[in-house]
């Protein structure tokens, strides 16, 4: 296996390094969005996984302007002693942002963008949230400083994307990713790995089918189940990955995803206040070091100690 800096796959640090020269951290942020999911257009209670945070329980709460939410990150960023630098990206995450007026969305990025610190933006969303306006205004920024949209498709498999209540179709994210390609917008796609009723098989179909697909970045996510979410209420009847199982799953996709996509996660973690299940999984640390030797013993370190 091709290796970039110390790991087996390009990492996002080896491609921040190479980008911007050094490491480089996020400031999480919170617009104020809410999600077709939730606010009635689609549903009421999001797809079955997510929190009542919109996956943004790490994100800054919504108190300040976001130029003043970036500096109090970076603040405590840096009094936690993470990072030393004047490198960061500002990071969109809870819920769907890019669903609001094009006007609105504006005030928001250029703020971010507007801040010295701040060397590159990520947003955060799905991808039937978007209009004209808004692919127009992505483009105008990315001009500015280099914009990502993170889009979470997390299944190719409809009948999978129907059980969790996604809300689109697979042609909507073909059309999402085909227009932000077509102006230079990086796109990083959000994959869960443990779905209700998905095989190893079907996981490894949405990993070869995002290889033909144009994006530059991959976010792979353990199904967490969470207090509050519709899937608590199932969670007894579905099958929950044991920690063996999802490094395993984990090596096998990363091992068949393409070379040129940059691997942003290879697992995540929920509050641990919130998680139902599976529990191991709330010592991230652990499970990500457990992912490194796993893929040393299965021959992707030969030759290098960690």
């Amino acid at each position: 296996m091709q290796r970039w800096g110390d790991k087996p796959f390009y990492s996002l640090d080896y491609y921040l390094k190479q980008v911007f020269g050094e490491k480089v951290y996020k400031v999480s942020l919170n617009g104020g969005m809410t999600c077709p999911n939730r606010d009635g257009s689609l549903g009421t209670d999001g797809c079955i996984f997510c929190s009542s945070g919109g996956s943004g329980e790490f994100a800054a709460t919504k108190t300040g302007t976001i130029y003043e939410q970036i500096q109090q990150g970076i603040d405590i960023i840096r009094k936690h002693g993470k990072h030393t630098g004047n490198k960061f990206i500002a990071y969109f995450q809870a819920y769907s942002n890019t669903y609001a007026p094009a006007s609105y969305l504006e005030d928001l990025y250029i703020q971010a963008l507007s801040h010295p610190d701040i060397v590159a933006m990520s947003v955060g969303t799905r991808p039937d949230c978007f209009n004209q306006d808004i692919f127009a205004l992505i483009e105008k920024c990315n001009r500015i400083k280099p914009v990502w949209i993170e889009l979470g498709l997390q299944t190719i498999h409809e009948k999978t994307a129907k059980l969790i209540k996604r809300g689109y179709t697979l042609d909507v994210f073909n059309n999402t990713v085909k227009e932000l390609r077509k102006r230079n917008i990086d796109v990083i796609t959000h994959v869960i790995i443990g779905l209700p009723g998905e095989t190893e098989e079907d996981i490894i179909e949405t990993v070869h089918y995002l290889n033909k697909m144009d994006i530059q970045g991959i976010k792979l996510q353990l199904l967490h189940i969470l207090k509050n979410t519709p899937l608590a209420s199932i969670h007894g009847k579905i099958h929950i990955y044991s920690e063996e199982e999802y490094i395993k799953t984990v090596i096998r996709c990363i091992s068949e995803l393409s070379p040129a996509i940059v691997v942003h996660r290879l697992t995540g973690d929920g509050p641990k206040n919130m998680v139902i299940a599976p529990l191991w999984s709330c010592n991230k640390k652990h499970v990500l070091n457990s992912i490194m030797h796993g893929f040393k013993i299965s021959g992707a370190y030969q030759g290098m100690s960690l």
